[in-house]
């Protein structure tokens, strides 16, 4: 029985072929595409409102030089949020319970943030490996801790993101179970257990998007210390 609770973060195939690169692919169809008329309908409306409040939270303290990565983690957050929502739906898969994934986006643009901090201010990107006014003796053991703090980042960024969907995938799960199970000898208990199953849900669909958020809010953060 507990085996089958993890069914479900296994990568589907079909022939072999693994079916995560469809599950990634698939959802940008879902997006509406801006038109050339002057009045645009509401669902573009809410999508503009939506970007313009996230880039103002995100970008307002960055400086002009990190701007130009508004596109890139702009589309990164409403990617993932797509990708959360979609995989709350029953029989779907979510592809950003696979840690495998979430690394694939974490690490190269980690990467790139620290890439660009060497590139443009080595002395303040290496600065922050020993913080200001340290005693001589702590300088070695601090210049590692901080370096290794360095090199975990972008796992925290991963692990943080697959430990949250994967944990509220299998509450859901498991409460829906005991629901189904308590049905016919319970049925006031079956009830109070679906209502459980039913704010757990709502409560899943708030991670879904917070989770992405924080994703690419972390991300902005590592930005801002390198440019």
């Amino acid at each position: 029985m507990m085996l089958s609770f993890f069914d479900q973060f296994m990568s589907p195939t079909y022939m072999g072929i693994p079916l995560i690169t469809l599950a990634v692919t698939l959802p940008w169809i879902l997006y509406p595409t801006p038109t050339s008329r002057w009045i645009n309908n509401r669902l573009l409306t809410i999508q503009s409102w939506f970007i313009n409040r996230l880039n103002q939270q995100i970008f307002l303290p960055i400086n002009q030089e990190g701007h130009k990565w508004a596109i890139l983690l702009t589309s990164l957050m409403i990617f993932l949020i797509t990708l959360n929502m979609l995989g709350l739906l029953p029989y779907t898969f979510t592809p950003t319970t696979q840690l495998s994934l979430n690394m694939a986006f974490a690490v190269p643009l980690w990467l790139a943030t620290v890439i660009i901090g060497m590139r443009n201010q080595p002395t303040a990107a290496l600065g922050h490996l020993l913080p200001e006014g340290t005693p001589t003796p702590l300088i070695p053991v601090l210049i590692i801790i901080e370096t290794i703090s360095l090199f975990i980042r972008p796992l925290a960024l991963g692990v943080r993101l697959t430990a949250n969907l994967t944990a509220g995938h299998l509450l859901i799960q498991l409460i829906a179970t005991a629901a189904f199970v308590l049905l016919p000898m319970m049925p006031a208990v079956a009830i109070l257990t679906a209502t459980v199953l039913f704010l757990l849900t709502l409560l899943e669909v708030a991670v879904a998007m917070i989770q992405a958020y924080v994703f690419v809010l972390l991300l902005s953060l590592y930005l801002q210390e390198n440019v």
